[in-house]
């Protein structure tokens, strides 16, 4: 495998395991304001970075590259409201859209066929993830403050679904 493609790889799994500590900050944020919904929702995008870091993982794993975790800094523990949380949110998922985009591009360019196919899972990820945020800010902006509980106890229906190894 490619060495530069090595490296930003190892750099996109620790990536999204700063994602998950991002949404861990942002799930405390939501319990401290009592929306349990709104807690429980952070808590599956969580989990679900953590399992996309864990993806990456295994394919270095199981092409028999040796996985490098590193140290990020601390995520944002305050915020003003729902809305600041949920942009704050989207624009942290176009930049992980970006990334994901930059591996693809180096993968493309080194021909590396097997990367390419690994990491259309997370294009095609990427544009779930950017749109769930779209959807809440535009809720919460049609709410103009009311209705919040009713959103929050919708929230807290969703389920996290583990991913595949592959």
């Amino acid at each position: 495998m490619d060495k530069k493609l090595i490296k930003e790889i190892n750099k996109q799994l620790n990536f999204e395991l700063e994602s998950a500590h991002v949404y861990l900050a942002m799930q405390n944020y939501f319990a401290d304001q009592s929306l349990a919904g709104f807690e429980h929702w952070f808590n599956i995008q969580y989990q679900e970075e953590v399992a996309h870091a864990q993806k990456f993982m295994n394919y270095l794993n199981d092409r028999g590259i040796k996985v490098e975790i590193s140290g990020f800094g601390n995520p944002k523990n305050e915020f003003n409201s729902v809305l600041e949380v949920l942009e704050a949110s989207l624009n942290h998922e176009k930049e992980v859209t970006k990334r994901i985009h930059n591996l693809m591009d180096i993968a493309l360019d080194v021909k590396d066929h097997a990367t390419v196919s690994f990491l259309n899972w997370y294009i095609d990820e990427q544009v779930e993830e950017e749109a769930n945020f779209s959807e809440l800010i535009d809720q919460v902006k049609r709410l103009d403050g009311k209705g919040l509980y009713m959103l929050d106890k919708e929230l807290a229906s969703r389920v996290f679904v583990p991913i595949n190894k592959e």
